[in-house]
């Protein structure tokens, strides 16, 4: 029984640690614009993107 007593006391403990801590509270949220990446237009040189899984006959 004083076992149990014991973690009881321990868990009320550790739940007046964790409570006393305040809970971050965000006034504004920003998120940073996403980037455009440039289109491609032929003639530029550009890596070409092939596909790896393709299986090949060798």
């Amino acid at each position: 029984m004083a076992e149990d007593d014991l973690l009881s006391q321990m868990l009320h403990a550790w739940r007046e640690d964790i409570e006393s801590v305040p809970f971050p509270q965000f006034g504004e949220l920003l998120i940073p614009r996403q980037q455009v990446r440039p289109r491609y237009h032929p003639g530029t040189s550009a890596a070409r993107v092939t596909n790896a899984t393709r299986s090949t006959d060798a």
